[in-house]
């Protein structure tokens, strides 16, 4: 079996102690532990932090494996610092049906690099209109909990109903992608002083809040789980709040880009800057950030969406929605909550490791870093500073909004139940 002893790390950003792993588990943590035949990891300075879990990931395999595969996307994670995610049903064919999910499973089990949960469609074929496998794909080897038509709303309210009734029974949950399509037709980016400055098609805030207030509403009425994906308002967290506060069962998500990125980028007219939902104002941004420093969004949530070069190196209308996001997001939280001081090493464990496990109900993923648990960790070296370079992603996409811009952090080690996946900063 065999032992690898992480020397002099900050667990949780706290006290400087060494972790022994035996295998796939813990077995130690302390001052002083003794290495004996381990495998020493010299970590003085770093932090670790349990394996990172994305709720959000979009892997594109089946059928678009020109942008992404279960394989390509696995090792980006782990690059990242991830040990688990989540992946979107929005494949070819759709992954509505046991089989589909089971396959997605599979090869995440052959790939090796972090775990693969697929997310069930909510609807046959993502088109609102039926419901789709839920109670089989939950009932799959693939054990589905949580479901999604993320890229599209459900947006009729009678079948938002009938799945958040039909998850309940079995403790799932249903994430929506809030996005009320007749408000939102033709639209390019963010509406405001940008879209009208730049003749775009605007894309208005309340067509993501009013959504996530019915939502919110049908939750309570039916008392089931409903979870926001990647909630990029003001009004969105105001809304979250105020259903928090009356005990409703709702968690949501932000992704990386909108704590940082805003509306104003849109004015190079690059498709990279081109994402559903569209970057917002400065003001949203803050709000975000202030909600996940409060607690009132829960977690951080890639949304990594790789596409192929012709999809973004085009004209802005013609440009595929998305950017990928893996193998950054932990560096941009780090300059955007850590570096602010609006999160500390121990939050950010929490909000990209413990609570999208909880809500994705992960086993094994998001546990305490001590003795008896697995193995799933990750090191990350905080005062590295680098320049985001995509020629040398993990990703078979390089659709990234950071090429270029210096960011700070970097993960050296990735573990999955005591492997290593990432040494030193490369792919094992």
């Amino acid at each position: 079996m065999s032992k690898i002893l992480i020397r002099g790390a900050k667990v949780l950003g706290g006290e400087t102690q060494d972790v022994l792993i035996e295998g796939e588990t813990i077995v130690q943590v302390g001052a002083g532990v003794e290495a004996g035949d381990a495998t020493v990891i010299e970590a003085e300075g770093q932090i670790l932090l349990p394996g990172l879990v994305d709720l959000h990931t979009h892997l594109r395999e089946p059928g678009r494996e020109d942008s992404e595969t279960v394989l390509t996307g696995t090792r980006a994670a782990a690059s990242g610092g991830y040990t688990a995610v989540f992946a979107m049903a929005n494949t070819f064919p759709v992954a509505d049906t046991a089989g589909v999910v089971e396959q997605v499973y599979r090869l995440g089990k052959e790939s090796g690099y972090c775990d693969v949960q697929p997310i069930g469609a909510v609807t046959v074929g993502l088109e609102g209109k039926k419901l789709a496998e839920l109670g089989a794909m939950h009932e799959s080897a693939a054990g589905v909990t949580v479901f999604s038509d993320d890229g599209k709303c459900v947006d009729d309210a009678v079948m938002m109903r009938r799945a958040l009734e039909y998850v309940k029974a079995f403790g799932g949950v249903v994430a929506q992608h809030a996005q009320e399509p007749r408000l939102t037709e033709g639209a390019q980016m963010n509406e405001g002083i940008v879209s009208a400055q730049l003749g775009l098609g605007g894309w208005p805030a309340v067509a993501e809040e009013s959504i996530i207030a019915r939502d919110v509403l049908l939750a309570e009425h039916v008392g089931s789980r409903v979870h926001i994906c990647h909630l990029s308002t003001a009004g969105s967290v105001e809304i979250v709040r105020w259903a928090k506060s009356r005990g409703i069962d709702v968690t949501a998500e932000v992704t990386p880009h909108h704590l940082l990125l805003t509306d104003e980028m849109v004015r190079s007219y690059n498709p990279v800057y081109k994402v559903n939902p569209p970057l917002r104002t400065e003001r949203d941004v803050m709000a975000l950030r202030e909600a996940l420093a409060d607690g009132t969004i829960d977690i951080v949530a890639t949304d990594h969406a790789p596409h192929p070069h012709e999809d973004k190196d085009c004209e802005w209308a013609a440009a595929a929605m998305g950017m990928i996001g893996l193998e950054t997001a932990l560096s941009v939280v780090q300059q955007t909550m850590v570096e602010t001081g609006l999160l500390d090493w121990a939050g950010v464990a929490d909000r990209m490791s413990v609570r999208p496990a909880q809500i994705g109900q992960a086993t094994g993923h998001g546990r305490p870093v001590s003795a008896g648990e697995p193995a799933n960790l990750t090191l990350v070296d905080p005062a590295y500073r680098g320049v985001v370079d995509p020629a040398g992603f993990a990703s078979r996409s390089r659709n990234t909004p950071y090429k270029g811009r210096e960011l700070p952090g970097r993960v050296t080690h990735t573990f999955l139940r005591g492997r290593t996946t990432v040494v030193d900063g490369k792919l094992a």
